[in-house]
């Protein structure tokens, strides 16, 4: 909960921006909440809203890639890169911290940790939505901003 004169720190504003830009179309390759968004236009909307400058991928389809190519895009950010051990829970997940999931074995999908559960741009939906709880696939790694 934020103080009075506390400044907000980037974690924080990640996920408010996060929650802000629920309801906005899906776009595959989309980066504006006016036009539509994917998975990495929300991500990027919510780091330039903190103030986080990030290179954003173009050019990609909506399968395939590999984790390795996420991971130094997020370390250039300024992002710390933790692995997690989802069946034991190992590192407890903190309000904007970007989650790298696995939704099947050809797709890698980014979200954002909000206080009780994620934001994201579902495809199937067809826009960025909260969903409540643990996250709905595997967590193969997660991005923490320090500051």
């Amino acid at each position: 909960m934020m103080g009075l004169n506390r400044p907000e720190m980037p974690a924080e504003i990640i996920a408010e921006r996060a929650l802000q830009l629920c309801g906005s179309n899906f776009r595959l390759h989309g980066r504006s909440a006016d036009h539509g968004l994917d998975c990495i236009g929300l991500v990027a909307q919510c780091l330039a809203a903190a103030d986080v400058s990030c290179e954003v991928p173009t050019g990609y389809s909506i399968r395939g890639g590999s984790a390795e190519q996420i991971v130094a895009v997020m370390e250039r950010a300024g992002f710390i890169v933790l692995s997690r051990d989802v069946g034991h829970d190992k590192i407890p997940l903190c309000e904007g911290d970007i989650v790298l999931a696995r939704p099947s074995p050809v797709q890698w999908h980014l979200m954002v940790r909000v206080s009780d559960g994620f934001v994201h741009a579902h495809a199937g939906l067809g826009r960025v939505v909260f969903t409540p709880g643990p996250a709905p696939w595997p967590v193969i790694k997660l991005f923490r901003i320090l500051a």
